[in-house]
């Protein structure tokens, strides 16, 4: 039941980070972790392990997005080819 939820806000919103799923939608950190292992585990999203730091405290969680997605380009000058 989360699973489907969860992936229906992924497909709105983009990459994101577990507790932020976790905030965002009400749901524990468990609920939403066990929902990304069964997603994953279809092929649905991609996921992986980050760490980042807050008030210089780090915070590992898992970062996913909907399967076959790439995120935009980062704004900005790029390197030249």
């Amino acid at each position: 039941m989360h699973a489907t939820l969860i992936l229906q806000h992924l497909k709105k919103h983009g990459q994101l980070v577990d507790w932020e799923i976790a905030s965002a939608m009400d749901i524990t950190l468990a609920n939403v972790r066990d929902s990304l292992i069964q997603l994953s585990a279809r092929g649905d999203i991609s996921q992986c392990t980050v760490i980042r730091f807050l008030d210089g405290k780090p915070i590992e969680g898992i970062l996913c997005r909907v399967a076959g997605t790439i995120p935009p380009k980062a704004p900005g000058r790029k390197p030249n080819a």
